[in-house]
């Protein structure tokens, strides 16, 4: 298992080591191309609404479920319908669990447009994932920064660049003492789709 360099940068000696597992080529350039043009093509993508303070607005990213259970039910409130998995995320789902051990029974797309959509610093932590959950993402398209913060402590950051064909597990304790986000930015930038790989109750 690849090493993540940031470890080794004093300024982030505080993060555990044992919440991630990080393979930078986890799919090949060639697969991650195709992958990327048949979901942009083919997912059943939608665009959700949230809460912020007093009014409803539409979350700045696309999203899509595909899985063994019926709906995925997010924290803001949302249903995201499910769908069937196809051939290509259905052996993505098989070769994660054969190679690091791991189960898994869906995985919730997302689509960030070009550098203006995002997601907000947060905890996937609800009770549907069980104690100390799993959770597998790869990341095709544009490199985008994966950014941490301790939940008590938001001066402990720390951030690694996700390219394209890349995979990050978060595991252990990770969701209970860390939040995590991908901000926007001010530099232009094309598509990324991140696939996490799920275990629902």
């Amino acid at each position: 298992m690849t090493q993540l360099s940031l470890f080794e940068a004093e300024e982030f000696y505080e993060f555990p080591k044992d919440l991630l597992e990080y393979k930078e080529n986890f799919v090949s350039r060639d697969e991650a191309d195709q992958l990327k043009d048949i979901l942009l093509k083919t997912a059943y993508w939608e665009q959700r609404t949230q809460k912020m303070y007093d009014k409803t607005v539409l979350t700045p990213r696309f999203t899509a479920w595909y899985g063994d259970t019926k709906s995925y039910d997010s924290a803001d409130g949302n249903t995201t319908k499910r769908n069937e998995w196809t051939p290509e995320l259905y052996a993505l789902k098989e070769r994660i669990e054969k190679e690091f051990g791991y189960q898994f029974n869906g995985v919730l797309l997302n689509l960030y447009r070009d550098n203006n959509d995002s997601v907000a610093w947060h905890r996937d932590k609800e009770s549907r994932y069980g104690k100390r959950p799993v959770i597998a993402s790869i990341s095709i398209g544009q490199t985008r920064k994966f950014d941490f913060r301790k939940k008590d402590h938001h001066q402990s950051k720390y951030s690694l660049p996700l390219p394209h064909g890349s995979l990050l597990i978060m595991k252990g304790d990770l969701q209970e003492n860390w939040e995590h986000r991908i901000a926007k930015s001010t530099v232009k930038m094309k598509e990324r789709i991140n696939l996490t790989f799920r275990l629902l109750k």
